[in-house]
């Protein structure tokens, strides 16, 4: 079936993994497909933001019913141009956070009860490697040098989530064999973004209905508004 899915299909599913990575979820669910063709230049995704399913209000939904994962980036949230005027690069404080204290030092920096406030910054690792950058600059010896992986440990990688494989929800597999159903009813010999689109729009339980009532949108207006859309362009 994948093998019919055009360019802007295939980098839904690959910015459906990115997401769920990023917000430090363990699958890939109809909503993060959701938030990938949200996310695209295509006519389906005007269409979904024309009627107030954009890609933010997609993703605050999301993590106002799912809330970020074990594994969600804490550093996500922070103004990466803010504090880079400053000399501050969040991807170099995150390599050389993983660096110092392990693969997981992200995650492990706010307890399981707390992981969905607002985290602490006075403690833990980001907040020690601060303090040891300021006493390093009053001192007058710089920036701090890049720390190397110890011997015997997985080398430091950019960016907190799940690592590998992240397997899609029986829903989300389902809504994938919908797009060909969508894509055969139009008489179309591939699959495109408005077939998933469609797709989702047919599944009338989990996340991505409430997403769509939280947001006001229906999604019967929604799949005549593509299907209109494609029409005209047709």
């Amino acid at each position: 079936m994948f093998e019919r899915f055009t360019d802007d299909a295939r980098q839904v599913v690959v910015q459906a993994q990115a997401a769920a990575r990023r917000m430090g979820h363990d699958f890939i669910g109809c909503e993060h497909l959701l938030l990938a063709v949200a996310s695209t230049g295509t006519p389906a995704s005007l269409v979904l933001r024309d009627q107030g399913v954009s890609p933010e209000r997609v993703e605050k939904e999301m993590l106002h019913i799912l809330g970020p994962g074990r594994t969600a980036d804490l550093l996500g949230g922070l103004d990466r141009e803010a504090l880079a005027s400053i000399g501050i690069e969040l991807d170099v404080v995150r390599t050389r956070l993983e660096a110092a204290f392990g693969p997981d030092a992200l995650a492990r920096a706010v307890p399981a009860g707390r992981r969905n406030r607002r985290p602490a910054w006075g403690k833990g690792p980001v907040a020690e490697l601060m303090r040891r950058r300021r006493r390093r600059r009053a001192r007058g010896c710089g920036a701090l040098p890049p720390v190397p992986a110890r011997r015997g440990h997985a080398p430091p990688f950019q960016g907190a989530g799940p690592r590998g494989h992240i397997p899609f929800t029986p829903r989300a597999k389902k809504s994938l064999e919908f797009s060909l159903r969508e894509a055969v009813a139009l008489k179309d010999n591939y699959i495109g973004v408005q077939h998933l689109a469609l797709a989702l729009l047919t599944m009338n339980e989990g996340v991505v209905p409430v997403i769509l009532s939280a947001l006001g949108a229906s999604n019967t207006s929604l799949r005549a508004a593509i299907l209109d859309r494609y029409r005209k362009a047709s």
